[in-house]
């Protein structure tokens, strides 16, 4: 759900983009080698074709993506790709979500662990299927990864077929109803510590950033991340409203961290919208980032 604010209008209240919009990232995209339902170069030509100058590729846990939006993007003047990915972590029974920035995709720590991440997530799949057939709802594997074809299975992928196959109405209500913690398909699954994620993601050269730190409902959360040598917050998001964004800026400012921003962007449309291109950051503003692109 969207609430209140786009990227345009908080930065009018908080003043944190002044000057030419020359540098403009979506930095939290997701494609079809996770849960988004466009592939890399179908949200390579969305982005541009919604005047982005670049963005990251951030899929759940994996990193095959980002090959071929590279070498896509290759073809195409002045768009940039970030290398990135989203690594699921779990912290007192709330999930935390870390982005990792211009990593080495092709290291041997990134590639071994996320596909330790990705065959548990298939497990996974199967057991909250399964739970769902006890439950006498009829649903098959085949059904539920037919929207990507790849191997990786999400709790939207699983969300997609129970609306796709009328056993829900919606997305919302798959999860309110059957997939979110607590509910009776609800399986927990293989979680990195947040400490070592942030070392993972500092051992191939990346950057870390909190994900959308305004809707965890444990604020010290953030502190705790903040200890454990984050780098950066993502203020700008498609579910913080304008009082998250300044508090989140306020954070930041106070202990040093980048502030990054992004759709989150999975590939469905909201009032008839792609997310993707209506939240972002200007990279003239991280000079960090910037350098490295």
């Amino acid at each position: 759900m969207i609430l209140d604010t786009k990227a345009k209008d908080v930065y009018n209240i908080v003043t944190v983009l002044k000057g030419a919009f020359d540098m403009i990232f979506d930095l939290h995209v997701h494609t079809t080698y996770s849960d988004g339902l466009f592939t890399p170069e179908q949200v390579i030509n969305l982005a541009i074709e919604k005047g982005m100058n670049g963005i990251a590729i951030t899929d759940h846990d994996t990193v095959l993506g980002i090959e071929p939006a590279i070498e896509y993007s290759k073809n195409i003047d002045n768009f940039y790709l970030i290398p990135g990915i989203e690594f699921g972590c779990i912290y007192k029974d709330e999930e935390v979500h870390i982005l990792g920035y211009f990593i080495d995709y092709k290291s041997s720590d990134i590639i071994d662990i996320t596909k330790k991440l990705r065959n548990f997530r298939v497990i996974r799949g199967l057991e909250m299927i399964e739970k769902l057939n006890n439950l006498g709802i009829n649903l098959s594997l085949d059904q539920v990864k037919s929207p990507s074809k790849k191997e990786y299975i999400g709790r939207p992928h699983i969300a997609r077929a129970l609306v796709e196959f009328r056993h829900t109405d919606s997305i919302t209500e798959a999860f309110d109803k059957y997939l979110d913690r607590g509910k009776p398909a609800y399986v927990e699954r293989y979680k990195l510590k947040i400490e070592d994620t942030i070392k993972l993601i500092h051992r191939v050269n990346g950057i870390a950033v909190l994900a959308h730190p305004g809707i965890l409902k444990n604020k010290k959360i953030i502190n705790y991340c903040i200890k454990a040598g984050i780098d950066g917050l993502e203020a700008i998001h498609s579910k913080h409203n304008k009082s998250q964004v300044k508090y989140l800026l306020e954070i930041g400012k106070s202990h040093g961290l980048i502030i990054t921003g992004g759709s989150d962007c999975h590939g469905e449309t909201v009032n008839g919208e792609y997310l993707l291109g209506e939240y972002y950051v200007n990279m003239n503003h991280i000079p960090i980032m910037k350098g490295r692109i």
